[in-house]
């Protein structure tokens, strides 16, 4: 996570510098501290004065006479943990591959020694011209990291190619930067989110889980670098690489494990799975004039157990256990019943906590050693500190 994290957001002049405005608040809300600087063409489409206001600090467009500092490109590069350029137009990729410093900005980029990102924007045409591909492979050896335009409507109303990527998507792999490769090559499946068991064609049994948790999980391995199957019965945004696979009913998650837990290097089990469903599914909709009716329960198959008897030789298995009384003593016996390596157990009656919320309190249990409480926190910081337990039962392992 960037939090703690000295960055530059370098702005330059294209049409895509009013989106600097979000990428700077979604990077000082994750807790970072950005230094705008921007390009005399970045301040032709964005006013400075709005981008100081949701940076750390005021916009910086000046090489001289800086009241605060007489060299202010070297102190700005010099406490930068990474400069970030977004947009990135085709004249500051080409001066930055050349060693050009015509500005505060490239002045910046040359003096650092902080990794640097870039976000190209541009039109199409430029965006495939030899000249700039050339820059970008150059740029890339370097050790510069890339993040790729995407396809979309652009200036002028055209289509195509060049269109800054998206802020969310910018940030995220600011996330990825700064994170720990600690799972790098892992085969990782997380569950999310609550089944739904149909009555009729339109009523279902279903729980309060949104699905949040598993999906921040799967977010933090995918950061660490792990490879992320996410079998999930929400629609929420994940990161790029995250394998989803959408289900909905018990049934069709307990096949989907089935068929993705078995290779994997770690299983999560987030999703709250409903433990009862309709033995029988009416046709058509039940009609309210017919009266009340009955309807007969049986129970679902108990996906967390079947894995931890399948368990694969090597395979870390996590459950999480949903409790309103008896916290830690009910999440202890499902740890043995189940063959888990660990268990995650919330009180889902306590206030801000479990489903639905953004935040989450959590105990962390494992055999043979003390339970872990994870204070109130969001879903994100409860997510690094289940993985941060993972990844210390992988490297104790012979």
């Amino acid at each position: 996570m960037p939090a703690g994290k000295r960055i530059v957001l370098g702005v330059t002049g294209g049409i895509a510098a009013y989106k600097a405005v979000e990428i700077s608040r979604r990077l000082v809300d994750a807790g970072a501290h950005v230094v705008p600087v921007m390009t005399a063409g970045a301040e032709r489409f964005l006013g400075a004065t709005t981008l100081s206001a949701l940076a750390s600090e005021p916009v910086k467009t000046r090489l001289w006479d800086d009241p605060d500092t007489p060299i202010p490109h070297t102190e700005i590069g010099q406490h930068a943990d990474l400069v970030l350029v977004a947009p990135a137009t085709a004249r500051v990729i080409a001066a930055y591959r050349m060693g050009l410093s015509t500005d505060l900005l490239t002045n910046v980029l040359l003096a650092t020694r902080a990794p640097v990102m870039i976000c190209p924007a541009m039109h199409t045409e430029m965006w495939e011209h030899p000249a700039v591909a050339d820059n970008i492979a150059v740029l890339r050896e370097r050790g510069v990291h890339v993040v790729e335009p995407e396809s979309g409507r652009l200036a002028g109303g055209d289509v195509g190619a060049g269109r800054l990527a998206d802020p969310a998507a910018i940030v995220a792999a600011v996330e990825r930067l700064f994170a720990p490769s600690d799972l790098a090559g892992v085969n990782v499946v997380v569950s999310a989110g609550g089944t739904r068991e149909p009555v009729d064609a339109v009523r279902v049994i279903a729980n309060r889980s949104s699905g949040k948790q598993g999906h921040a999980l799967a977010a933090e391995a995918a950061q660490r670098g792990a490879d992320v199957t996410l079998v999930s019965t929400v629609d929420l945004a994940v990161p790029a690489g995250v394998t989803v696979v959408p289900v909905e009913t018990a049934a069709q998650m307990e096949a989907a494990m089935r068929t993705h837990a078995p290779g994997a290097d770690v299983v999560v089990m987030a999703a709250a799975v409903a433990d009862f469903r309709p033995k029988a599914q009416v046709e058509g909709k039940i009609k309210k004039r017919d009266g009340v009716p009955e309807i007969v329960l049986e129970p679902t198959p108990d996906i967390l157990a079947g894995l931890g008897e399948r368990k694969p030789h090597g395979q870390i298995l996590v459950g999480f256990a949903a409790e309103t009384d008896d916290l830690v003593a009910n999440a202890e016996r499902k740890l043995t019943a189940k063959r888990l390596d660990l268990i995650v157990a919330n009180d889902v009656g306590a206030p801000a906590t479990g489903f639905r919320h953004d935040t989450n309190a959590v105990t962390i249990l494992g055999t043979g050693v003390d339970p872990q409480v994870v204070p109130l926190a969001d879903k994100r910081t409860i997510a690094a500190a289940v993985f941060d337990r993972i990844v210390s039962i992988r490297n104790a392992a012979p």
